[in-house]
């Protein structure tokens, strides 16, 4: 008998039928008996569930180590190997330009990933679609997204399941993009560099570069920049980004995937166009993330007194102090756009 039908046993001594279920067939047999002979009222089935997940979330840690399958204790036992000792580190220009392999070894796991987190875990279909693909070719894995790690090696910021398939395929060195996300620290760094009380915030990856087909853009850059820097950017935004400058606004761009900040600001420059904040890795949902976007918001409503969030179909004008708030249609022509959100610009109060 496992683990949950011997609570449930336990538990269910004032109820003969539900006992011996719980003996002979274990839990699922026994929580399916529950349901069909308490759906009639005045059974105690409040007593009998109170009893039974007490002791369920007594015994909680023993029964996930229990129930632990061995890829799930090699993932726990990484992130105990650097729990405490494990700060990110800036990679330099070169180590992010040129490294784009590394030994599976030097990957650790992110423990602020779901993917780590025993209640969520990983989801050990998508790891198998991945093996299979990968066992079939090898060379049809996309890079992992890291960031260099003390005291060695570098953390995993996306790709986890694709990580576990290679390790379980024997992939000796895995390809990754090394990047620098943003932290708390950069973003105090920036909001101390501006004397302006006032920013304009975009979605990079929606509004500013191009994610549709046939969309009209900047002209690409040339080589050799062009080999390094393969965004599109959409027709208009040098201009309009310029004129918001010389209006006095910052410019902010938020993106869900990872860039190095850096990255974005040579990328920004080669078009004549400044970005005052950059704010990466907006995409991925956890407690840590939760945090860090509050003190964001905490940091950014104390320095500007009015934000203007610029999407496609749609210009918001906020005032932090007051909470008001006023919006503006847009068009959402492509050619027209950036006039068009100019325009109304120049109308605000």
């Amino acid at each position: 008998m496992d683990v949950f039908g011997h609570v449930l046993t336990r538990h269910a001594r004032q109820c003969p039928v539900i006992a011996r279920v719980a003996e002979s067939n274990g839990a699922i047999r026994c929580i399916k008996t529950v349901i069909q002979y308490f759906w009639r009222p005045n059974h105690g089935i409040i007593s009998l569930l109170k009893g039974f997940c007490n002791s369920v979330f007594l015994k909680g840690v023993g029964i996930m180590a229990a129930s632990r399958t061995k890829e799930e204790d090699f993932i726990y036992e990484e992130v105990k190997k650097y729990e405490g000792i494990a700060v990110s580190v800036k990679a330099g220009f070169l180590e992010r330009l040129l490294v784009k392999k590394v030994p599976a070894g030097k990957l650790h796991p992110n423990p602020d990933d779901e993917f780590c987190i025993p209640s969520v875990g990983p989801s050990f279909s998508i790891v198998s679609k991945y093996e299979s693909s990968f066992r079939r070719d090898p060379g049809s894995m996309e890079p992992l997204t890291v960031e260099k790690m003390h005291p060695d090696g570098y953390l995993i910021l996306n790709g986890h399941h694709r990580w576990l398939a290679a390790l379980k395929c024997g992939i000796k060195k895995i390809p990754v993009e090394i990047v620098n996300p943003t932290t708390i620290d950069d973003i105090r760094k920036m909001l101390a560099a501006s004397d302006q009380e006032k920013r304009v915030t975009f979605d990079l990856d929606e509004v500013v570069f191009c994610s549709r087909e046939n969309e009209a853009s900047e002209k690409a850059l040339g080589f050799p920049a062009g080999l390094y820097f393969k965004e599109r950017l959409r027709l208009g935004i040098p201009a309009l980004f310029h004129y918001l400058n010389t209006k006095g606004y910052d410019i902010w761009v938020f993106s869900a995937d990872y860039y190095s900040t850096d990255y974005l600001q040579s990328f920004f420059k080669r078009y004549n166009a400044r970005v005052d904040g950059v704010v990466t890795g907006t995409g991925k949902k956890n407690a840590k993330k939760t945090a860090e976007k509050k003190e964001i918001e905490t940091l950014v409503s104390k320095k500007y007194g009015e934000t203007i969030h610029i999407d496609r179909d749609m210009l918001i004008q906020t005032f932090s102090r007051t909470k008001e708030f006023n919006e503006y249609p847009l068009s959402g022509s492509s050619g027209e756009w950036s006039k068009e959100v100019i325009a109304v610009v120049e109308k605000l109060k």
